[in-house]
């Protein structure tokens, strides 16, 4: 019995207590949280600068003007003054082909010295006379020309009986110069005359090196005393103005020029122009290439030259042939000729070729004169066509 007391005691004393943890928990929850003051410090009160910081006020320094200061001077750089080119002076136009013979190398083994072997032989019998006709139609000389050609030596060997080496020699040079022919003029018309500047056109086709020759032209005119301006009416190929311009400042001849792609006839018209202005002796004008097979460029070239003529005469027509085409480029001689009346011819790259006797093939096919040739890639290369001196550097010594 006592037991069962002490377990209820005990029981309702348990039971208070928790009861009295709730509740006070409660009343926890209840009340509003303590609001906290904000915390007010007072301002620094300035102190005395202590051991080692400036202890000293600051002191005002003296200041100067803009005017006071002296500033540095501006370093002085010379402007970039562009030097013009130095011109040139061309060499000598008279005798330069004799200068050039030794170009003629490749032309000279193949038919010069090919003929004097074969003439040479103790017997010329019918096979030599072929091989004759074959040295001279691989030069290129044409079919009527050699037929031509070696029936006079036929008869003149015959007639001659002795052939010593002299004698032989002295024969062919004779027969060659007759057939190129020694008479012919070959003299540039490049003389001012009271209508104006002497007029030359310079045609051709692509890649015969007609630009380059007409800046070598220039130097040869200048060369011989003449003033010369350049019109570069090829405005189609990229850089012809420039390269024509430059050859022109290499002597001091003055190019006029118009924009890429222009009309070609006014940039003539315009050179022209110039030249009477300027009061010189000669206008040389770079016309575009022409395909001879292009019809509208071929009636363009006749246009140039009617757009010319509104000044005053065109004192020659100068086609520009490459050597190295043989018989084709007499293709093209035929129909620059149908177009415009060519009073010259051209022939570049004759040095590199062993168609010597290309000469002889274009001069009978046009009825025109060869009057200058290439000889090399030097600017003082194009020399004045010498049928004597052409000979001997074809025949040797």
């Amino acid at each position: 019995m006592e037991y069962v007391i002490l377990a209820v005691v005990i029981a309702v004393v348990a039971v208070g207590a928790i009861a009295g943890l709730v509740v006070s928990g409660r009343r926890r929850q209840q009340l509003p949280p303590k609001s906290q003051a904000p915390v007010i410090t007072a301002p620094p009160t300035p102190r005395e600068p202590a051991v080692g910081e400036e202890a000293a006020p600051p002191t005002e320094e003296p200041r100067r003007t803009v005017e006071e200061v002296q500033l540095p001077e501006a370093e002085v750089v010379p402007e970039a003054v562009e030097e013009a080119p130095s011109v040139e002076v061309p060499e000598p136009t008279a005798g330069r082909l004799v200068r050039l013979r030794s170009r003629l190398s490749r032309s000279q083994n193949s038919l010069g010295k090919g003929l004097l072997s074969l003439l040479s032989r103790e017997h010329l019998d019918e096979d030599t006379w072929e091989e004759i006709e074959d040295t001279l139609l691989t030069a290129d000389v044409g079919v009527a020309p050699t037929q031509e050609l070696v029936e006079r030596l036929r008869t003149r060997v015959k007639v001659l009986g002795t052939r010593t080496p002299d004698e032989l020699r002295a024969l062919l040079r004779e027969e060659l110069v007759e057939l190129i022919g020694k008479d012919a003029d070959r003299v540039v018309r490049s003389t001012k005359h009271e209508e104006g500047p002497a007029v030359v056109l310079v045609v051709g086709v692509n890649g015969v090196g007609k630009t380059t020759t007409t800046g070598k032209l220039a130097r040869v005119l200048v060369a011989d005393g003449r003033s010369v301006v350049l019109g570069a009416a090829d405005t189609f190929r990229a850089a012809a103005a420039d390269q024509l311009q430059t050859w022109g400042e290499r002597v001091g001849a003055r190019t006029v020029r118009g924009p890429e792609g222009g009309d070609p006839a006014s940039v003539a018209f315009d050179a022209v122009k110039e030249g009477i202005a300027e009061g010189v002796d000669t206008v040389l004008v770079d016309t575009a290439g022409r395909l001879h097979t292009k019809t509208g460029l071929m009636d363009e070239l006749g246009k140039v030259k009617r757009v010319v003529e509104k000044h005053g005469p065109v004192d020659e027509v100068l086609l520009v042939l490459d050597a190295t085409t043989g018989q084709n480029g007499l293709v093209q001689a035929r129909v620059f000729a149908e177009v415009v009346d060519i009073t010259g011819i051209v022939l570049t790259k004759l040095d590199g070729t062993a168609k010597g006797g290309i000469v002889i093939a274009v001069q009978r096919e046009l009825g025109v004169p060869v009057k200058l040739i290439g000889l090399g890639e030097g600017a003082d290369d194009l020399a004045p066509f010498e049928p004597g001196a052409f000979v001997d550097a074809l025949i040797g010594d």
